[in-house]
């Protein structure tokens, strides 16, 4: 029996960022699953959402540039996504320290020296290479050294300097990740990209060390308030950059025939005895609705990852049945769903159709939104799907 995989992406790709995961996807299935055809569905660019009337709805638009609770972590790499030089900003403000008669070059010229001088190792490179980031890190680490945020945050470094050199590098991380974002990549996990920051952070400084005391209380206290003013002001940015995900998934329920046509049209033309969906957020919905709707006589597996099928169904928002009409069983029996918590667009699904579908609970240590793309580079997700095929 020769079994194939159709990967039907989520709400807000279009096709830059579709190719990026989608070569993500067939790379880590051809790991586990050597010769099987993987096929993928892109319905975004035709049957996505999109401003008609550019953004006449939105308050301040041309002005402002077109569950749980975040915890201190996650707030700080949020607004450092932002704002990559903001802990560089904060050590400026700083009080210079005194230095007194050492012997040697000040502290303040062997930083900015240390800095400007660093040569990234090839272990490094390559790290970064993994991930399709070599050239955002270099770009990004030549940011960071001619920033007006290293330069002022060099006149208060003391004469270790290791909590300078650590916000160095997470400011180049940063704005790395912010840049493969940008266009279009996945987020990593939260694992991840603090082990290329450990290295980095390493390699700047012999010896990595976190922010602490009283100025680390201070970058987690106004964290979240800095993440807040950069939303209001941005609103605009913001909205171009939310509607392809909002409105993705209201376009959908208004409109998603067409989205079921494309993806049954890719199933018909997928080669394969047995056939395996594997969707994600949006796509989950719509694969979901799908099946319960027609029958697709090869599809016999469902794998959604980080979906709103279960919030749908739960809120009578499924456009395929209302509780307690929904998915016929065998469909439910076959089917994995897998979701992060701190994912805002990824839930549950056992206990809303009573226990048939599996869930698995992941993490990939990331805030919102990053936790949203980031399930491909997930070792944890991977090894599940892998225990599902088999």
């Amino acid at each position: 029996m020769k079994r194939s995989v159709v990967f039907v992406h989520g709400t807000g790709v279009r096709e830059e960022s579709y190719d990026a995961t989608f070569s993500t996807i067939r790379g880590e299935l051809g790991r586990i699953r050597p010769g099987w055809e993987v096929r993928g569905c892109l319905w975004g660019p035709a049957e996505g959402a999109r401003f008609v009337h550019n953004g006449a709805s939105i308050p301040g638009y041309p002005d402002s540039g077109g569950g749980r609770e975040q915890d201190a972590s996650n707030a700080q790499w949020r607004v450092l996504y932002q704002d990559p030089g903001y802990e560089l900003r904060l050590l400026g403000l700083r009080t210079p320290p005194r230095t007194g008669m050492a012997p040697g070059l000040p502290p303040a010229e062997r930083f900015r020296t240390a800095v400007r001088d660093y040569a990234p190792s090839d272990d490094l490179l390559a790290r970064f290479e993994r991930y399709g980031l070599r050239g955002d890190f270099e770009a990004a680490l030549r940011t960071v050294r001619e920033s007006e945020e290293l330069r002022d945050a060099a006149a208060t470094v003391d004469q270790n300097g290791f909590e300078h050199r650590h916000a160095v590098a997470k400011a180049v991380v940063a704005a790395t990740l912010d840049a493969a974002e940008q266009r279009g990549a996945d987020a990593l996990t939260g694992p991840a990209r603090d082990a290329l920051l450990a290295a980095l952070s390493t390699e700047l400084s012999g010896e990595s060390r976190a922010l602490t005391g009283k100025f680390a209380q201070a970058v987690k206290t106004s964290a979240l308030r800095a993440a807040t003013r950069r939303v209001v002001d941005r609103r605009g940015t913001l909205s171009d950059s939310m509607l392809p995900m909002i409105g993705d998934i209201l376009r959908y329920q208004a409109r998603g025939d067409g989205v079921r046509r494309l993806i049954r049209r890719t199933v018909e033309n997928t080669p394969g005895d047995r056939i395996t969906l594997l969707a994600h957020s949006l796509g989950g919905v719509a694969c979901v609705d799908l099946l319960a709707l027609e029958r697709l006589d090869r599809v016999d597996q469902l794998i959604t990852v980080g979906s709103q099928a279960g919030f749908f169904y739960e809120c009578g928002a499924l456009v395929s049945g209302e509780h307690p009409h929904g998915p016929p069983p065998d469909v439910l029996t076959a089917w994995l769903n897998i979701y992060d918590p701190w994912d805002l667009l990824a839930y549950g699904t056992a206990k809303v159709f009573d226990g048939r579908p599996h869930d698995l609970e992941v993490s990939n240590g990331q805030p919102f939104p990053q936790a949203h793309s980031a399930y491909w580079h997930n070792p944890r997700v991977w090894d599940a799907v892998d225990a599902w095929l088999s």
